[in-house]
């Protein structure tokens, strides 16, 4: 991130969670409203997110739908939330709580995509392998994420899981035999909701590197024009907003299937 230290005298080093000791740290300037909370506008912009899961949630209970879409609502607020402890301590511990969840309800997505057979039981010997082959795929890269901090590797790892559901989701509206004789108008609204929630995750991705790379730009516009109107230029809250409006398009995506 940029240093404002210069530029504005008041801005605060570190906060009640101490030094940042995370692996990433954005441009959003530390403790610069609460000595309580790190990053104000990247922490609380990820209440859309929990606000989506619950909605998606309560509408799953209410028709009735099988448990595991239930589940996996509830795995989308836990990257909310974790993402919220993250942004205000800026902590390694709260970073894992963030990272690692993104992962796991991704990789569920993928079973629920490869799960395609009849019925929503744990029972069949597919539904089990599958089961199976999520754990330790999860149990895998959680190892690997403690001992190979990087964030990148985390970062090529999710993407190759999104870019994996969006195939999975392809294939089975185009070509799958299971999907034979699902009405072309309905297909065509599965691809439609998955393919909107894909361009908004994209969208967010490319707002997040844009923070990025032109941080100092960015942070010498938020001191020119100053607060409330700079939260508008917090480029990683912008992520938070669009990724989860992405992730809950494309999970209704992959629940319609």
């Amino acid at each position: 991130m940029a240093n404002l230290s210069a530029d504005v005298p008041w801005l605060l080093k570190t906060g009640f969670h101490g030094p940042v000791t995370a692996t990433l740290d954005w441009c959003e300037a530390n403790y610069q409203f609460s000595y309580y909370i790190a990053e104000m506008t990247n922490t609380f912009s990820n209440l859309f997110t929990i606000g989506l899961a619950v909605c998606g949630g309560l509408a799953a209970l209410s028709q009735s739908l099988p448990t595991r879409y239930i589940i996996g609502y509830a795995g989308v607020a836990l990257v909310g939330i974790g993402s919220f402890a993250f942004h205000a301590t800026l902590l390694f511990q709260a970073q894992l709580a963030d990272e690692l969840p993104m992962i796991y309800v991704g990789a569920m997505s993928l079973w629920l995509l490869f799960d395609d057979k009849p019925g929503f039981g744990i029972k069949t010997t597919r539904t089990k392998l599958l089961i199976a082959v999520l754990i330790a795929f999860d149990v895998l890269f959680t190892w690997s994420y403690m001992v190979y901090r990087n964030p990148v590797y985390h970062q090529v790892v999710f993407a190759t899981i999104v870019l994996s559901a969006a195939a999975r989701v392809t294939y089975l509206v185009k070509w799958s035999e299971r999907t034979i004789d699902i009405p072309d108008e309905i297909k065509s609204t599965i691809g439609r909701v998955f393919s909107l929630g894909a361009a908004s995750f994209a969208f967010g991705f490319l707002i997040w590197n844009l923070d990025n790379v032109y941080c100092d730009t960015l942070t010498r516009w938020k001191v020119a024009i100053g607060w409330p109107r700079a939260f508008l230029l917090e480029g990683h809250s912008w992520w938070h907003v669009f990724t989860g409006l992405g992730t809950y398009l494309m999970f209704i995506g992959i629940q319609y299937m």
